[in-house]
């Protein structure tokens, strides 16, 4: 009598998926574009600051990633011998893909040349960057 076996084959399917991934580094999870001066009533700044004359630190930043992060724009005022005069920044979160116009007001106290430092960090208790950071020349006469 002859016994046949019965085999059985299985057979495993592995799925591998990928997302698509648009922050390549730390740095590319946010950017900043456009950073300029602006008035109050987001007019642009493109003269010479004036002593006391209030005016906007601005830029788009954008959420390059497929969730939401928290974020701090920050930005640093020095002067011509890279004192920092002013540091403000104000926090939030972008959703994903999102793009904002954050501002933070400055006012100078006397004449000089100054540089506007911004940063977008996740946080400030771990001030890990989310992009590069930008600067702008801001000549206050």
């Amino acid at each position: 009598m002859l016994v046949r076996g019965i085999g059985i084959v299985i057979v495993l399917l592995v799925s591998i998926s990928f997302s698509p991934i648009f922050a390549q580094t730390e740095l590319e999870r946010a950017s900043i574009e456009e950073p300029r001066l602006e008035n109050a009533f987001g007019v642009p700044v493109t003269d010479n600051v004036n002593v006391n004359q209030q005016i906007q630190i601005s830029a788009d930043i954008t959420n390059h990633q497929t969730k939401s992060q928290n974020f701090v724009y920050l930005v640093q005022i020095k002067d011509e011998s890279g004192f920092v005069v002013s540091l403000g920044w104000i926090s939030g979160q972008l959703t994903p893909d999102q793009k904002l116009n954050p501002s933070l007001s400055w006012t100078p106290q006397k004449d000089g040349e100054y540089f506007a430092e911004i940063f977008v960090w996740e946080g400030l208790k771990y001030h890990q960057a989310l992009s590069e950071t930008s600067k702008i020349q801001v000549n206050v006469s």
